[in-house]
């Protein structure tokens, strides 16, 4: 094959995947909200009543307007409390839904007849619009007996029931819940199934679908692709959702191979977690029909609040905030690690979309021996404020160091506050007011760390004290006895007066606490092992000031 030959097929191709991206940006992206339900299963802390309205709140937030709110069952769930409590504050119920099954219990292997307690539910607590769930290949049925005939006799005296006892406009969704699996092993009886619902007078409002994530994107294409142009055939102008479920790492993509190929929407919740390992999210669905040039979501939902929306529903979900390295919402999403432009969230070529730029944020500049000096006088720039002794030169310094210490088996982090305004100290810069006050700031999230802290600040009030009052400030004399005289012998030598007015940030001719601090911090973030106070003080000194203050006594001894 000649490569014009090569280059004309590989064309032909692309045109495919240009056509999916072309439905991906003019889709008008309809969003089943499932953050009540979805977040809490298999959470081993459920939601309480409070969790659910945070959520609520949440979804409200972002404009999602259809909305699940409960799961039915025999047992009174925290969800009918919340119901209850929708209802008193007078929150519009139109739009919604609650979680029904199709049938409670097996008969001599076909479902049974009764009204399932979800619907049953539905009237007791006035939502007139559910989800019902129903299985195509269920092992409990016996689907020789339980006929295709059956099967909608069965949907058609549950639809009827339904708009005699909740309303004749309930919004009814079916979900066909193993339907990929059904198309996989019975694909008559899955596309016979979506004619009846398809065709069915009134309407119904959707036909969804859940895939367990077993299977290849491209596989769940075509079956939706199939499954679309059936309901095309019926006319049908009902919705057609979908759900993903996360298993093999397949999620993200396996939903928007639905959508490109005849789905018009998605229920979900706002961030990943649910069943098993999670759930393709509305969060990365939504941004990546932005990221292609979607501008209807934009209209339809308050996309700038969505990653918000998913960080804090993560937080109430499971106490934590996302994965660092979670997509679009974890912290690390809007990182910046090279220099270059294809690794900047904030430097984007003509035509690709920026994240940063979206949500209104600044990428962070993550501080690594791949960073360039740019990225790193950026990101003492953003934590310290401007300062002249910013520059390319120090920074050059800083990252010279960052290879020695690993060279010298250190393995330390410089990207904190505490991080960065050391290696910047031990680089030769001195540190400033600004650097103090905003380490002052950090939180010690070790508890441990934290007492061994609080045990050196009560031997430095007692030094304090000794003028009549506690002001945060030791004198020069009283900062060595009592804290350096262990690692530098002479009190009047001119390398420890040196290195004292090193550690003066401030150049008040005293030592601040937080000036003082910021090696306790240091050390304790880097060492989180140390057992002792005493440990603690002695890396704080070995490790961080006394490198920083001979950096600072030869580049005084330099300019001199």
């Amino acid at each position: 094959m000649s490569y014009q030959s090569k280059i004309n097929s590989i064309a032909k191709e692309l045109q495919e995947v240009t056509e999916k991206r072309n439905v991906l940006k003019n889709l008008d992206l309809f969003v089943l909200d499932n953050s009540l339900r979805e977040t809490t299963v298999g959470q081993l802390r459920g939601h309480t009543i409070d969790n659910k309205w945070e959520i609520y709140d949440e979804v409200k937030k972002v404009g999602f307007k259809h909305t699940v709110v409960a799961s039915f069952s025999h047992m009174t769930r925290i969800g009918d409390k919340f119901i209850q409590q929708l209802h008193d504050k007078g929150e519009d119920m139109t739009y919604k839904y609650a979680f029904t099954e199709f049938s409670d219990n097996a008969v001599d292997e076909i479902p049974s007849p009764d009204i399932p307690i979800g619907l049953q539910k539905c009237v007791e607590l006035d939502i007139k619009n559910f989800v019902m769930e129903v299985d195509l290949v269920y092992y409990a049925y016996d689907y020789s007996k339980f006929t295709h005939e059956k099967m909608c006799e069965l949907l058609d005296a549950r639809f009827k029931w339904a708009r005699e006892n909740l309303s004749k406009d309930s919004l009814i969704m079916v979900n066909l819940r193993d339907l990929p699996d059904a198309m996989n092993l019975q694909p008559e009886r899955a596309l016979k199934c979506v004619n009846y619902l398809a065709s069915y007078q009134p309407p119904i409002f959707g036909i969804i679908f859940e895939e367990l994530g077993k299977f290849f994107p491209e596989e769940i294409g075509i079956w939706v692709k199939a499954i679309r142009e059936e309901l095309d055939r019926c006319k049908f102008k009902g919705h057609f959702l979908t759900h993903v479920h996360q298993q093999w790492g397949m999620l993200e993509m396996t939903q928007l191979e639905c959508l490109a190929n005849g789905c018009n929407g998605i229920w979900a919740g706002l961030c990943e977690e649910g069943a098993a390992m999670g759930h393709a999210s509305s969060c990365l669905t939504v941004l990546n029909l932005i990221r292609m040039g979607n501008t209807k979501v934009l209209k339809s939902f308050n996309c700038k609040e969505i990653r918000n929306g998913a960080i804090n529903v993560t937080k109430i979900t499971t106490g934590k905030p996302p994965h660092p390295k979670q997509p679009v919402y974890g912290a690390r999403a809007v990182d910046q690690v090279f220099g270059l432009p294809q690794f900047d969230p904030e430097m984007t070529g003509e035509g690709d979309f920026s994240l940063t730029e979206f949500l209104g944020v600044d990428a962070v500049q993550r501080i690594t021996t791949l960073s360039d000096v740019k990225m790193i006088v950026t990101r003492m720039t953003r934590l310290f404020g401007e300062d002249e002794q910013f520059t390319s030169d120090i920074a050059k310094k800083m990252k010279e160091i960052m290879l020695e210490d690993l060279g010298n088996n250190k393995k330390l982090e410089y990207h904190s506050a505490v991080g960065l305004a050391i290696l910047f100290d031990r680089a030769g810069g001195k540190q400033t007011g600004a650097m103090a006050d905003a380490i002052a700031e950090v939180e010690v999230k070790s508890v441990h760390i934290e007492k061994l802290i609080s045990e050196i600040r009560e031997k430095w009030n007692e030094w304090d004290l000794r003028d009549g009052k506690i002001d945060d400030m030791l004198d020069f004399n009283s900062f060595y006895n009592g804290f350096m005289a262990a690692y530098f012998g002479c009190y009047r030598c001119d390398e420890t007066r040196k290195a004292l007015k090193a550690l003066d940030m401030d150049n008040d001719g005293s030592v601040d606490w937080n000036e003082f601090a910021v090696y306790l911090k240091w050390a304790g973030h880097q060492y989180p092992q140390t057992e002792t106070a005493e440990d603690l003080l002695e890396l704080a000194f070995r490790e961080g000031l006394i490198p920083s203050m001979q950096s600072a006594i030869i580049d005084i001894s330099q300019k001199k």
